[in-house]
């Protein structure tokens, strides 16, 4: 994310081709982190440039509630990777004929 905060971070990512590594990427990957990952860089490197004033996005102003809903959006994604990491590991248990140990409470 940090080389893609500047205009000329994203136009040397572009210029080196990376949409389409990331694209085949996106076609095979099944983990969900990482799918969200590539569908956040694919949707960078494919979308139109900030307006003048926005070249680096690390300084931009971010209104309150825009923030608070995009934290919101972060949490409920990390909910469903955790979810389908969690399914994932029964699905490895059961295949091996074994019950999953239970999880430690969070701190």
């Amino acid at each position: 994310s940090q080389l893609t905060a500047t205009k000329a971070g994203r136009h040397v990512v572009r210029e080196k081709g990376t949409y389409l590594i990331l694209r085949e990427l996106h076609r095979w990957e099944r983990e969900p982190d990482v799918l969200a990952a590539c569908e956040k860089l694919i949707q960078v490197l494919i979308g139109d440039e900030p307006g003048p004033g926005m070249e680096n996005l690390l300084e931009v102003d971010v209104p309150e509630e825009v923030e608070q809903e995009l934290q919101r959006l972060d949490r409920e994604e990390e909910e469903e990777e955790e979810r389908w990491r969690r399914e994932q590991e029964e699905q490895r248990q059961e295949a091996r004929g074994s019950t999953p140990c239970p999880e430690e409470p969070s701190r």
